[in-house]
């Protein structure tokens, strides 16, 4: 696959109006043809940009209010829900950390960048990496969340990364210089990675993945006996997360059938949103649904999707940031209540970065999450596909994209987490984003860039030190806007 091409420009507005950083001039695609040419033009641009320099962080005159930002992303949202979103958010400076890629991301449009672009996640904290099952039903270690992806800087999902390490040590007790030594894992990982990716072959990259196997005996090597039992149970408990498990803790047989127990406001079956009368109604809708997002999936999965019939539907909220966004569990049956497929259809809306590297290629956001997802991810699930709802039940379009509910999903526990622990983790998270960054950027350019010098990673352990002590501040405001009734929280869900 050829290097992702920047994005165009953003509209001017007053979040973006401010000056930007500098940026060197890049030939087009394909004019520079040989690794070692591209990697001395990346080696060249630290002239315009020297690595020292991102260890900057220095707040723009007119930088955004953070609770403004969050308040408008909750316009769009399940007003009901917003309430949920600050609560949760609320519950630590990590959690905040997790569900403000808003405003980080409007803090990080006017730190350093080359101009090197890549297929970014946009939300590269530690609690989206994990593992799952592939579909040759082996463990992977990968990204696992890219509801904000899009074209954009590499060192802005370095820096996320980097900062959330520095938040989540912070939170676990860590000393300084127990945290400094995670970042300082995590970026060296990346830039180690990134010069080996720059040595390999195109196929090679693409075919590269974390052995799970090793991360496993590395992890296990820095832990005691209480915790080694417990990484061995988490691994065999992730392969019993799968739709039959599903079916068992989220459902109940009403007359004879499956149907989705009710937990408000956490999960609400659709026949108690729509109510009886327009229930008929939904359930066509959902069928006209599923017969467009089979056309998004391969032949082989559309097929496989079609051995099942719609059993229930409802209402789920998920996550930290996600929380507010429609987010729907959809129970299908195959030949019995013992061929369960359990689908999560969630929304997608425009991306956290968009306003500051450009608009994306794809009308539908669904399309756009899954795009991006199958670029960066070493094996994405099967049933990775999108839809449009084009009259919601606000009567609103709405995109989604659709995945598995359960696939032997498996997230590191960060509360708590050890630091020598933590520290093998981060280097873990490192390697796996210069990958995903390997497949879709300039891989040469970027390892020519980073250099064999630790005065990268120096400087972006000291961006994540200040980035900390600013997200410290913006959790007060948060906290501050709720006790004022600014905002109003609903806490414990």
């Amino acid at each position: 696959m050829s290097a992702v091409k920047s994005p165009p420009a953003a509209a001017a507005s007053p979040s973006t109006s401010r000056p930007r950083a500098r940026k060197p001039a890049w030939p087009e695609p394909g004019s520079l043809t040989s690794p070692a040419e591209r990697a001395s033009f990346g080696k060249a641009a630290r002239g315009l940009i020297p690595r020292e320099d991102h260890a900057a962080f220095d707040l723009p005159y007119d930088r955004s209010d953070p609770v403004d930002l969050l308040e408008l992303q909750g316009q769009t949202r399940v007003r009901e829900l917003v309430p949920v979103r600050y609560g949760r958010m609320l519950a630590s400076p990590f959690a905040y950390f997790r569900g403000a890629a808003l405003p980080m991301a409007s803090d990080l449009a006017s730190t350093p960048v080359t101009g090197m672009t890549v297929q970014a996640c946009g939300d590269a904290h530690l609690s989206n990496f994990g593992v799952f099952g592939s579909p040759e039903r082996r463990l992977v270690f990968d990204i696992n969340d890219f509801d904000e992806t899009l074209p954009g800087a590499w060192e802005w999902d370095v820096k996320r990364l980097a900062a959330s390490i520095e938040i989540a040590g912070r939170e676990n007790g860590f000393s300084q210089k127990q945290r400094r030594k995670a970042v300082l894992a995590a970026v060296r990982r990346y830039r180690d990675a990134m010069r080996d990716f720059a040595g390999m072959t195109s196929l090679d990259v693409w075919y590269a993945h974390l052995d799970l196997d090793q991360m496993y005996a590395d992890l296990k090597s820095s832990i005691g006996g209480r915790l080694r039992r417990k990484l061995d149970q988490g691994l065999v408990k992730a392969r019993t997360k799968d739709s039959m498990q599903a079916l068992t803790k989220l459902t109940t047989v009403v007359d004879g059938r499956p149907r989705i127990v009710a937990d408000p406001p956490l999960i609400v079956p659709a026949a108690d949103l729509a109510g009886e009368e327009g229930t008929a109604d939904f359930q066509a809708m959902i069928w006209g649904l599923l017969a467009s997002y089979r056309r998004t999936l391969r032949e082989d999965a559309a097929e496989l999707l079609g051995r099942y019939q719609v059993a229930d539907l409802a209402r789920k909220v998920v996550g930290v940031g996600s929380v507010g966004t429609r987010c729907w569990i959809l129970l299908l049956l195959g030949g019995g209540q013992t061929d369960p497929l359990f689908l999560q259809v969630k929304e997608a809306e425009r991306s956290v970065l968009s306003e500051f590297a450009g608009p994306s290629q794809y009308d539908n956001h669904g399309q756009r999450v899954v795009i991006g997802q199958r670029f960066t991810q070493a094996a994405s699930d099967v049933f990775l596909g999108w839809v449009r709802v084009e009259e919601g039940i606000d009567g609103r379009p709405h995109d989604y994209y659709t995945r598995q509910l359960r696939d032997w999903k498996l997230s590191a526990e960060i509360q708590g987490m050890p630091p020598d622990w933590m520290r093998r983790y981060a280097g873990f998270c490192g390697w796996t984003l210069a990958r995903a960054h390997a497949r879709t950027g300039d891989r040469c350019a970027i390892a020519g860039y980073l250099g064999s010098s630790d005065v990268f990673d120096e400087a972006v352990a000291e961006f994540a030190a200040s980035y900390a002590d600013q997200n410290e501040r913006d959790y007060a405001e948060l906290a501050e806007a709720a006790k004022s009734g600014r905002i109003t929280v609903q806490a414990g869900l």
